[in-house]
């Protein structure tokens, strides 16, 4: 009867409470709803109270005045003696670099006028009048290297009856300026220009120079001093004085290669050797190699050594008299 009771009154207990439940949930869903939610605005800041002035405080009373108290006097500082650095010596300075050696040219060149030198072999012979007469082949020099004869070829008819005479130098006058030299022989009107017409100064038949005293230059062997071969003469450049200015030499080692240089009238000596006059220069192989190549129709640039650079005069050793000149040696 009592377990009856209790399970009754527990399942009592159990609908009472899922009723609760219900009706709690019933009031959610159609209880009426909360109004929303909105933002207030936010109240204006008021302006803060200015803090009051602090009032003054009341003047403490002036302390009573110390007893003076007599001034000590302090003895000055000694000095500090400090020791000077080492003295330390300056870096060496880098000495800048050397400057490049330009090796010092080998030979000089002149630059001969193109407007009155040209070359006297093949030149025109021509009266006064202007008739030609026939062609330069030749030249002789002595041993001074001043021109004395001309050897000339008189032009025949149609080159039948053409000879050779040699004429003195002094019988021509030269107008190298044209484009074709022309050279004229002092020859009056209507005389024939043989070795007898020009007897009185000199002239004769051609061939090879009978004296000693006098070479010719075509073809002639340029050597040096001790007997080597420099090349062959193929030309001679006169001027409008009758002044030869340089010999055209063709200094080729090989027919292949062919190598004509003008060298300097001045760098040329003649020399008696073996009864005969022979033409001598002292240009080295590696002197003619730095020669420009000759070219007729180019500006013309004749060689020859560059001079020795001068030697320093070397300093007199310590206590050596100075050399006495010779107005003290007379005394």
């Amino acid at each position: 009867m009592s377990g009856g009771l209790y399970r009754h009154g527990v399942s009592r207990c159990i609908l009472v409470w899922m009723l609760l439940t219900m009706l709690a949930g019933c009031s959610a869903l159609f209880g009426p709803k909360p109004p929303p939610v909105t933002e207030q605005p936010a109240p204006e800041p008021q302006p803060e109270p200015e803090p009051a002035a602090p009032e003054p405080e009341a003047s403490a009373p002036a302390p009573a005045s110390a007893p003076a108290v007599p001034e000590v006097k302090r003895a000055p500082p000694k000095p500090v003696h400090r020791h000077a650095p080492p003295h330390r010596p300056a870096p060496p300075e880098t000495p800048p670099p050397p400057a490049p050696v330009v090796p010092a040219p080998i030979i000089s060149t002149r630059l001969l006028s193109s407007n009155d030198t040209r070359g006297l072999l093949d030149a025109r012979i021509q009266r006064p009048d202007g008739k030609a007469l026939g062609r330069a082949i030749d030249m002789f020099v002595d041993k001074d290297g001043r021109p004395q004869e001309m050897l000339v070829n008189l032009s025949g008819f149609l080159g039948i009856g053409d000879r050779k005479v040699r004429f003195p130098w002094n019988a021509f006058t030269f107008n190298m300026s044209a484009k074709k030299a022309a050279i004229t022989l002092a020859v009056k009107q209507g005389q024939p220009p043989a070795a007898q017409a020009l007897q009185k100064k000199g002239a004769r038949p051609g061939g090879i120079a009978s004296k000693p005293e006098l070479t010719r230059m075509i073809d002639a062997t340029v050597e040096r001093g001790d007997g080597a071969r420099v090349g062959r003469v193929v030309d001679v450049l006169i001027d409008n004085h009758a002044a030869p200015q340089a010999a055209v030499v063709d200094v080729s080692r090989l027919m292949q290669d062919r190598h004509r240089v003008a060298i300097d009238w001045s760098a040329l000596r003649f020399v008696h050797k073996n009864d005969a006059l022979h033409v001598q220069s002292d240009l080295t192989d590696a002197q003619v190699d730095a020669a420009p190549d000759y070219e007729p129709d180019r500006p013309v640039r004749a060689v020859s050594p560059a001079p020795k650079p001068p030697v320093a005069a070397q300093p007199a050793p310590a206590g050596a008299k100075p050399a006495a000149s010779g107005n003290d040696a007379s005394r």
